[in-house]
Parts: structure tokens; sequence; C-alpha cells
């Protein structure tokens, strides 16, 4: 149990810090100890033991992990003790102990005598209070008797600060520093990489000139092929082979270590200079050419700002804790439960949000809810299949809907009817494919639930969190309103809710030190590389479709594919890997509104499969792009956990929509009958050559 007298303890301890304490900016000696469980995995990821074990068991189980110590709790999941390499040497070995006859109870240090830290305690804070009772573990409650979110050593404060120092740029809220400081930080990071250099001796300098050559040599012949006449006269083959060049490398970015980001832009703007160079025929940019890619900037900006905007909004609502307003009503402890709670959630949700805000607003809860990154990957996968299926079943819920809705094709009510019960379907179906096998008790999983939720409920949430949670979700729930009544672009909705947030924490903080909670924070602790990760695929996909690459595509699957419903279910499979827009964008050119009427079939299919098409794969959404950045989900992850539950869901979707609409007869025949007849007609070949 933590010491009722740690505030007693911590006013005793002297505080003697190695460099200059600097409050709220979160490096050195004052970040907060939620920070060192952030960067120090092993400090959640802890080791437990329950009291009934043997000190083989717990041995064992340290080894395994690499883990100084670990955690005893009682039948009733309490923190009963705490068993160190320290008391292996002094209570087993040197006391001539079998660790295998040995009970844990008897060789742990009990509860009583376990000093606990609240995780808002600072590193400078936490390394006295060590000093202080002479102990080199400390385990993180948020409150006496609260439980336990993870076990710090004194490690883990060295390692947090010495990253603190080294990764400045993406963890400080620069605006709120002064710019002497900043200069002073910055310079001694810089020296200290330079000492590490020059320490390296001639072999790290040779290495790194070759390195640096490679990158030049590189660089050099990929600008002179793409001034070349071949490239120029072969478009569309050397766009397709760099495209599929440039996925291959995101898609293995682990084994290449290229930053996707990288990769992202590189891709983006080779493909424009080939194609600009085309069209202007001497490979010069023509007019037109500049004046499409400044339509394509502009489309994407669009998209960027309105991420921004959104993912700044979350995580000030994180900051305030406001996401404990949702969290604190999830009672569950089953794990199976819980995706079948966050699954319904996240499909109501993104219904009326749009499935990227849905996702980042649901990651950031699970982050609350769940503190192994392995199991949150899996839940937040099934967040992307809900927040997909969710947004493609209303005109304001995913972007390609509201393309068709803004463009005529659909209309409201008519799409909602008959596209909500195989938007749902294929929830259920991939929902119960995740689970299925997943046992229905997992007492590890359980026990932590149950620890957060009796955490959550002996800390009340001050007013002015619910305050922050109230305003940002109404923010994001005004975005559609904004677009419907002024007719503007959903961005400007979405900085206008921000604009309202930024002055509201200005205001509820004014005169108040604590900088880490207003917006500066907030956009300093924003993913850029992620940001631009995006931004480089769309500008990419963009390019494809000014060289009418994408048009022909769907050309040739409406020459060689009758059937408009299988078309439609094609379309839905490569938008998992080409972005859905310019697909979607390229079927609404392809057919006329006086042959192919508002509300037909295929206008609602393809609304349904270009919005949960993209869930087959990690980089087929906006939403799993997101999961990417913010719970680093690989493609090959995805593809093995993940694509065959999404494909079964999305296929089961197809069907449900084509039974509503022509029965479970009518529906085979829709599909079926077109290609078959087709055979006859000739249009489909039947053998490779003739007779």
């Amino acid at each position: 149990m933590m010491a009722e007298t740690l505030p007693a303890q911590l006013v005793q301890a002297e505080l003697v810090p190695s460099e200059p304490f600097r409050p709220d900016l979160g490096v050195g000696r004052d970040a907060r100890l939620t920070k060192v469980l952030e960067l120090n995995e092993g400090a959640v990821d802890f080791v437990r033991v329950d009291i009934n074990a043997l000190t083989l068991s717990a041995v064992k189980k340290m080894n395994d992990k690499g883990a100084e110590c670990c955690l005893i709790f009682d039948l009733d999941g309490g923190l009963a003790g705490i068993f160190t390499e320290r008391d292996y040497i002094r209570k087993i070995v040197e006391a001539n102990r079998a660790t295998k006859e040995t009970p844990i109870a008897d060789v742990m240090t009990s509860a009583d005598k376990i000093v606990s830290a609240p995780p808002d305690l600072t590193v400078g804070e936490c390394m006295a209070l060590m000093v202080q009772n002479k102990i080199r573990h400390v385990p993180i409650r948020a409150v006496p008797q609260g439980a336990v979110m993870g076990v710090i050593s004194t490690t883990d404060l060295v390692n947090t600060m010495k990253r603190d120092d080294e990764s400045l740029a993406g963890v400080l809220p620069i605006g709120a520093l002064e710019p002497a400081l900043i200069i002073d930080l910055l310079s001694r990071t810089r020296e200290r990489a330079n000492e590490m250099a020059v320490k390296g001796g001639p072999k790290l300098g040779a290495q790194d000139l070759v390195r640096g050559g490679m990158v030049g040599v590189g660089a050099g012949v990929l600008a002179l092929l793409l001034q070349g006449n071949w490239l120029h006269d072969h478009e569309v083959l050397s766009m397709c082979a760099i495209f599929c060049l440039g996925y291959v490398s995101i898609i293995f970015e682990n084994i290449f270590e290229f930053n996707k980001a990288a990769v992202g832009l590189l891709m983006a703007v080779a493909l424009w200079v080939i194609y600009a160079g085309t069209a202007g025929g001497a490979g010069v940019a023509s007019m037109g050419a500049l004046k499409e890619l400044s339509e394509h900037v502009a489309e994407v900006s669009e998209i960027i700002f309105f991420l921004l905007g959104a993912m700044t909004i979350v995580e000030i609502v994180d900051s305030h804790q406001g996401f404990r307003v949702v969290t604190d009503l999830i009672k569950t402890t089953s794990k199976k439960s819980l995706m079948w709670t966050i699954g319904l959630l996240a499909f109501f949700m993104s219904s009326v949000l749009d499935n990227l805000t849905t996702t980042i607003v649901l990651l950031s809860l699970l982050r609350k809810l769940i503190p192994n990154p392995e199991v949150r990957k899996l839940f937040g996968a099934l967040v992307v299949i809900a927040a997909n299926a969710g947004g493609a079943w209303t005109p304001i819920g995913d972007l390609t809907t509201t393309m068709l809705w803004i463009n005529g094709q659909i209309s409201a009510f008519p799409t909602m009817r008959d596209l909500a019960l195989p938007s749902f379907v294929s929830l259920v179906i991939s929902t119960y494919l995740l689970t299925w096998g997943m046992p229905d008790s997992d007492p590890e999983f359980e026990k932590e639930m149950a620890a957060n939720q009796k955490s959550a409920v002996s800390t009340e949430l001050a007013p002015r969190g619910k305050l922050v949670f109230a305003t940002g979700l109404a923010g994001l729930l005004s975005v559609p309103v904004f677009k419907a009544l002024t007719g503007l672009p959903p961005y400007l909705g979405m900085l206008s809710a921000l604009g309202v947030m930024w002055v509201l924490t200005d205001t509820i903080h004014a005169g108040e030190s604590e900088e880490e909670l207003k917006v500066p924070a907030a956009l300093a602790k924003i993913d850029v590389s992620g940001i631009l990760f995006f931004f480089g695929i769309l500008l990419s996909v963009g390019a494809l479709d000014s060289a009418g690459i994408l048009q022909s595509l769907a050309s040739f699957l409406q020459t060689n594919i009758p059937s408009d419903k299988v078309i439609a279910t094609v379309i839905g499979i490569f938008s998992a890997i080409i972005d859905n827009v310019p697909l979607v964008a390229a079927t609404m050119s392809m057919y006329d509104l006086n042959t192919t009427p508002m509300d037909s079939p295929l206008w609602q299919l393809v609304a349904y499969c270009a919005g949960t098409g993209g869930s087959l794969l990690v980089i087929g959404s906006a939403a799993g792009v997101a999961l990417m950045g913010l719970e680093k989900v690989d493609f090959l992850w995805y593809a093995k956990k993940i694509t065959a539950s999404a494909f079964v869901g999305y296929m089961g979707g197809v069907g449900t929509y084509l039974a509503l609409k022509y029965g479970l007869v009518g529906a085979v025949s829709a599909a079926v009958v077109p290609i078959i007849s087709s055979l006859f007609d000739g249009r489909i070949p039947m053998t490779g050559g003739g007779m």
C-alpha cells in the first residue's frame, strides 16, 4: 500500500538538481513520471507475481523479461509487496535458501514498507525520494492504495532525462519557452552529438562519407533520370513503377529503415516532375500542369488543416483528462465485451463525426484504458474497421460519401436507409472474427481493467476537465453543421472549433504557470512526420489522377467486368491500396446521371465499398494511417492479423446490400448473370487463344 506519509517524505527530501530547474518544460529533471512511463515500456509492462507463488517462479519471470524487480499481488488484486535483485542476494543467496522451496511472500518487501509516487511527480523529485529512502524502484500510483500504473527504476529516470535532451524538437512546447533557453538547450544537445561523433574516430567518419556519397549519387542519378526523355516518353509505365516502388518501401519501412514520410515526399515529387515535364512537352512544366498541381495541393491542404485541427483538439482534451468522462462509464473488465463496446462506439461516433476524427479520439481513449501496447494495437485496428464502416452510411461520415452526396449521385435519407444495415453487418462479422477464439476470461487483462476503474473512481475529474471535454466534443460535432449552414469547407469549421478551444484554455488558465495545458504545448506534440507522410501519399495519388492513369484503370474495369456490382466491389478492394477519393472521382466521371440516376444501386454500393474497403489494409484509409502514426502499427502486422477478418466483413456487407435490394436469389443473379452472358457475347474471352 502507498504510505500515507508520502507528502512529508517529499518535503523532507533534499532536491539538488544537477542542472537548472526549469518548471513545466517537460525536459531534464522536470519531466513528469507519466512521461517516464511513456518512454520506458518495461516500466508499464512490469512483472506480476501471485502471492502464493514460489520465489523460483518470480525469478524466472524476471529473467524472461530482463527485469530488475517484480510486484507481488494478493488474491484481490491489491499490491502485497515487491521483490528485487537486492532481495534475492540478501534473502536467498546469502541466507542459503532454495528458490524452489521458498514462498515469495517470505522474502518480499511487504506493502507497508513500499514507498510509492504519484504520476505527476517530477523526475528530480522522484530521484530525491529514492535517495532519501535508499531505494532503486518506485511503484507509480495515482492515489494512495490505488492501482499500480508502473514501476520506475533509477535507470528509467536517467534514460528519460537523456532521451528528453536528445529529442527536444519533438517534445518541447517551443512556443512557451524563452528564446535564450531554447538556444541553450539545443546548443548543448548539438555539442553532445558532435562529441560522440568525434569519439567515433576515422572509422565513423569514413562510414558517414560513404553513406553520404551513396545518397548524393542516388539523388544525382534520380535527378538525371527525371529530366531524361525516356521517362517522359513512357509516362504511364514510369509513373506506375515509381508509385509501386514507393509503396513497397513504405510497406517494408522497418526493413529498409527509411522513414515513410521521406519516401512519400520523394515519391510525390518524382511523379509530379514526370507528369509536369511530359505535359509541358519540353521537360518544363506547362501552365496546365502547374494549375493541376495547385488544385491538388489545395485539396490535400484542406485535409491536412482538418487533421491538424482535430488532432490538436483531441490533445487539448487529453491533457485535461477530459476523456475520463467516457472511460469512467466503461465498466466491463472482459476483453471480448470491451472489443464489442469499442467497436459499436466507433461505428456510431463516425456516423456523426468523420472516421478520421473518431479514430483519433478513440485511440486516445484506449491509451487511458489499456496500458499494454500490443493489446491496444488489436483494439486500434477494430476502431479503424468500425470507423470506416460507420462513416460509409451517412453523407457526413466519410469523404467519399460526402463527394457523392455533394455531386448528386446519392441523397441523404435513402443512403442512410439502404447502407446502415450492410455497414453494421460488416462491423459485426469483422468483430466476431477478431474475437473468435478469444477466451471468455482473461484474468490478467481483467485485473488491469479493474485496477484502472478502481483508480478512476477514487479520483474525481475537475470541472474544467469536463468543460474542456464538452467544448471539444461540441466543436467536433459542429463541423458538419458549419458546412451545412455556410457551405464552406469542413476544415474551416474545424479550425474555428480549434480557435474556440484556444481562447477557452487561455481564459481558464490565465495567470497560471502550467503551460503544458495550453494550445502551444498541444501543437508541439502533433506528429508532423505523420502529417507529411499523409501529404506525400495524397499528392502522389493526385499525380496519377492528373495523368489519367486512374481513369484508365476505371475504364478497364468497366470494359472487362460488365457487372457494375462487381466493379463497385473491386473499387472497394483497390481503395485499400490506392486512395479512395480519386477512385470514386474517376467512377463518378465514368457513369452519367442520365443512365445511372441518383440513389441507384451502383452509387450506393460505391459509397459503401469505397468507405469500408479502406479497412482491408492499414494504408487504405486516413483512419488506418492515423493508427500507423499513433500506435506504430506496421503494414505486415495489420495484414497478418486483421486483413482476413476485415475482408470477410467487407464481403458480408456487400452480400447484405444485394440481398436487401434483390433478394437472396436476385443478389446472385445481379452479380453473376451479366458476367455469364458476357462470356457468350464475346466480351470476355473464355480461352487464352483462338480456335
